[in-house]
């Protein structure tokens, strides 16, 4: 059995997809995922399945196109990776780093170098990127709001990704490690 979770793009955020996190659970059940918790109204789901990443990953896509009339992308990360993820921060150790103004946006893969030059080449002021395989960390000290970085992730990087702010990062990884 596998700990997953489930990461998705767009949901309950600006009024768009709309989902009742009780419908989301009930989803993932019917997917045969057990153990199903969700967090916070964003799309973030913790749950166990037999299933292999991809292919359940996939499985979990349809059912939400079925559900809201469109393609919705699912990033999965085991809880050992999640746990990896936060241990790789770069910017765990530098001083004045405030957690608030820190995210990671998970990717469906890797982004071409070309791709990664394109994104350090805009002016994003003071906001600075890491990427790590899957994921960049983000740091915006004047915030995620006015962020050229964070507004033009998607589309320099033309990968599939979505963001958490590090305390849901942190907090879904301490939930995915938690006895059910």
């Amino acid at each position: 059995m596998n700990r997953y979770v489930a990461l998705i793009r767009g949901i309950n955020v600006t009024g768009n997809n709309l989902i009742k996190m009780e419908r989301l659970r009930a989803l993932f059940e019917e997917c045969g995922c057990s153990n199903v918790r969700t967090y916070i109204q964003s799309g973030n789901v913790i749950f166990d399945s037999k299933k292999a990443a991809p292919s359940c990953a996939a499985f979990i896509e349809k059912f939400l196109e079925t559900e809201l009339g469109k393609p919705i992308a699912v990033h999965l990360r085991t809880s050992a990776q999640l746990g990896a993820i936060i241990a790789a921060n770069p910017f765990a150790k530098e001083k004045n780093v405030e957690p608030a103004r820190l995210a990671v946006s998970f990717l469906h893969g890797p982004p071409a170098k070309e791709r990664l030059a394109a994104l350090k080449a805009l002016d994003s002021g003071r906001d600075r990127f890491v990427a790590r395989g899957n994921e960049i960390y983000v740091y915006c000290p004047d915030g995620f709001g006015r962020s050229k970085l964070a507004a033009g992730l998607d589309r320099v990087l033309t990968v599939k990704s979505t963001s958490r702010n590090w305390n849901t990062v942190t907090k879904l990884f301490e939930m995915a490690i938690s006895k059910v």
